[in-house]
């Protein structure tokens, strides 16, 4: 094994939770007497990962591009045998010159503020090109074939809408908190448009 090996195989366990002490050129130590779990994953199911990773990072969003390379490097690091090779070397694989999306709205604010369910203000350029000021719960972010969008309650309509992420001009805190009813609204609004698509409507609740 070669001294390349050795260093990223030890950083690939670092990644996957092991408390390993020492640093390149002077030795490792192993605190306690830590195992990682292997993962019974199956060939197929390691395709399935591997695929569903490369499209995350060729969504266009920095945080989950990176998010995913440090999913692959974890997950292979606890796979038994070869199934690392498998991992990096998956049969199905994603070619996307450009990013699936491009969005000109900060992603990881918008999560955080999910997370943290925290209220955004936002201005918001609607289909007919008119800019309004909008105060949003933000419930999920949500990758359709298309467009990015935000799921939330809109307090300007009092109800659930879909904001284009291409449409945020301004996004900041609105510095109000509407926890804990966002996994409450989110299992709502997601409700209403599985009712919607089943009724074979047109979706009644998109900002246009």
């Amino acid at each position: 094994m070669s001294l390349r090996s050795l260093y990223r195989d030890i950083d690939s366990l670092r990644a996957a939770g092991a408390r390993i002490e020492g640093e390149r050129g002077y030795g490792y130590r192993l605190i306690e007497d830590y195992s990682l779990p292997p993962q019974t994953f199956d060939r197929t199911e390691i395709e399935a990962l591997a695929l569903g990773l490369a499209e995350v990072k060729h969504m266009g969003d920095p945080a989950l591009t990176k998010a995913a390379i440090s999913v692959i490097a974890k997950i292979a690091a606890t796979l038994p045998d070869k199934g690392d090779q498998q991992l990096f070397h998956a049969i199905s694989q994603v070619y996307r010159p450009d990013a699936r999306f491009s969005s000109g709205a900060d992603l990881q604010f918008i999560r955080e503020a999910c997370w943290k369910e925290n209220a955004l203000s936002i201005r918001y350029s609607d289909k007919g090109q008119s800019v309004t000021e909008r105060t949003i719960l933000p419930l999920a972010v949500m990758y359709t074939d298309k467009t990015l969008t935000v799921l939330a309650w809109c307090c300007l309509r009092e109800a659930f809408r879909m904001f284009r992420t291409d449409r945020m001009t301004e996004i900041r805190l609105a510095g109000t908190s509407f926890r804990p009813r966002r996994a409450s609204m989110l299992r709502e609004y997601l409700a209403e448009l599985n009712s919607s698509e089943k009724e074979s409507h047109p979706a009644p609740l998109e900002v246009n």
